[in-house]
């Protein structure tokens, strides 16, 4: 690894539930069977066996750290990843996990914020996001639009500008010194996100560069996303072959 390359560090967020996915006493979804690994493990051993990562923290819901450290465990992640508990809300879990890292990391160390519901996570991905986020403190990655998608304007559907719009996924990347000054904000001012760019950016940070998402980076979260994932699992490359142009 060329010695000038940024360095990254990653919190993965699992504490999530499986109302959507109708899983009986509360199960988390993250822990569920895929490609025979539990979700959470694939996403895990990319950012394990990703150069540049070089820690990775797992907020989980409280009672749930032995069930993370056996995804860890199955996905080959050696040494064990860092667990922490985390909130009642996105934010507060965020918080968890950048506080964590707190006096661990130097201020350029780039910190990637990703949700243990996407398992398919490309190294190119990661590449671009650490790179992007080291030169202007902020990036996540974004699909384009569907050229049909609309906005319901009361009883109006108005047609959207899809060159202007982007959905966005994770990780979302950050430096450290970013990030944390935005958490540390939030959480005096009490200011929220739907997620971690938004908080950052509603803090006072910068607004992210976005770099091209992948469309097999899906969010599992209803019984749909769980057939599709066990589809792109049996076909999912060994070396998570690069993001496509």
């Amino acid at each position: 690894m060329d010695p000038s390359s940024p360095r990254a560090v990653a919190i993965v967020l699992a504490g999530g539930s499986g109302t959507r996915l109708g899983l009986a006493d509360g199960r988390n979804k993250v822990y569920l069977p895929l490609g025979g690994l539990p979700l959470l493990a694939w996403s895990l051993r990319t950012l394990d066996g990703h150069p540049l990562v070089r820690r990775t923290v797992v907020v989980v819901r409280p009672g749930d750290e032995r069930e993370a450290l056996a995804a860890a465990s199955a996905a080959g992640v050696d040494p064990a990843p860092t667990t922490v508990p985390g909130g009642a809300t996105r934010s507060a879990s965020e918080s968890a996990g950048v506080r964590a890292l707190a006096g661990t990391v130097d201020p350029s160390t780039v910190v990637l914020v990703h949700d243990g519901a996407r398992p398919f996570l490309p190294v190119a991905m990661v590449d671009a996001l650490v790179a992007a986020a080291a030169a202007h403190g902020a990036a996540v990655p974004g699909l384009a639009l569907d050229p049909s998608t609309v906005r319901r304007d009361g009883d109006r559907l108005r047609a959207l500008d899809p060159s202007r719009l982007r959905r966005v996924q994770t990780p979302q990347a950050f430096t450290a010194e970013v990030l944390l000054a935005a958490v540390d904000r939030a959480a005096r001012e009490g200011i929220e996100g739907l997620d971690t760019a938004e908080l950052v950016a509603a803090a006072g940070g910068p607004a992210a560069r976005v770099v091209p998402g992948d469309d097999r980076n899906i969010k599992v979260t209803t019984p749909d996303d769980v057939a599709r994932a066990e589809a792109i699992a049996r076909r999912w490359p060994a070396d998570h072959d690069p993001v496509p142009t």
